[in-house]
C-alpha cells in the first residue's frame, strides 16, 4: 500500500484534547513554535459531519498535523484520547499525499484492497481535495491517510504553513 506511483509520505499526525496547549507544547519541546490553524467546520470536506480544529507546521520537510475533535462529532479522532482535563497528545496517523492530476488519485485508489485496508473516514472538497483514512491499527497500530490536493490548494496550504528550521535569508 505504501509503494505506489505519485505517492509520498508527507505527514505525521497527532490528536489532542486542547489544540492551543498542544501547539504551545510543540513549540517548547520540539522547536515548532507556530502553526497554521483552521477548522473544517462547515467546509463540506467530509461525509459524516466530523468537525475538527487543525494545526499544521512543516519540520524538516515533513508536515506535522495536530487535530482537536470538536464535541462528539469525530469519534475516529477522539476515541484514542483519555478523559479528563489534563493535556493529551496521541499519535493518530501518517499521511501519503498523491501528487499530480486527479487521475493519479483515481489510479491510487484503484490499487487498494479495502477488504484488507478498510476505509474509516473519507471525504472531498469540490474538485480541490480527496481523502480517505484506512484502518491499519491491527497491523501497524494507527490509521493511514491518503490525500490528493489540487496543485493550487497544495501551494496555498504549503505557503501558509510555517516551516522549521526557517529558510536562510
Amino acid at each position: 500500500m505504501f509503494a505506489r506511483p505519485n505517492s509520498q509520505h508527507s505527514q505525521v499526525a497527532y490528536v489532542t484534547n486542547d489544540l492551543d496547549a498542544a501547539i504551545e507544547a510543540f513549540g517548547r519541546e520540539y522547536d515548532a513554535p507556530a502553526f497554521y490553524t483552521f477548522t473544517n467546520a462547515n467546509s463540506g470536506s467530509d461525509e459524516n459531519g466530523e468537525q475538527l480544529r487543525i494545526a499544521l507546521a512543516r519540520v524538516n520537510g515533513v508536515e506535522i498535523e495536530l487535530i482537536e475533535p470538536i464535541g462528539n462529532t469525530a469519534p475516529v479522532f477522539s476515541d484514542v484520547l483519555p478523559g479528563g482535563d489534563e493535556l493529551a497528545i496521541r499519535f493518530h496517523h501518517i499521511c501519503f499525499r498523491i501528487d499530480g492530476p486527479v487521475e493519479n488519485w483515481d489510479a491510487h485508489i484503484a490499487t487498494l484492497d479495502f477488504d484488507r485496508h478498510p476505509i474509516v473516514f473519507k471525504g472531498a472538497l469540490d474538485e480541490m481535495m480527496r481523502f480517505i483514512y484506512t484502518d491499519e491499527r491491527r497491523t501497524l497500530g494507527h490509521y493511514v491517510e491518503h490525500v490528493w490536493l489540487a496543485p493550487e490548494i497544495l501551494a496555498q496550504i504549503q505557503g501558509a504553513t510555517p516551516a522549521y528550521p526557517p529558510a536562510s535569508a
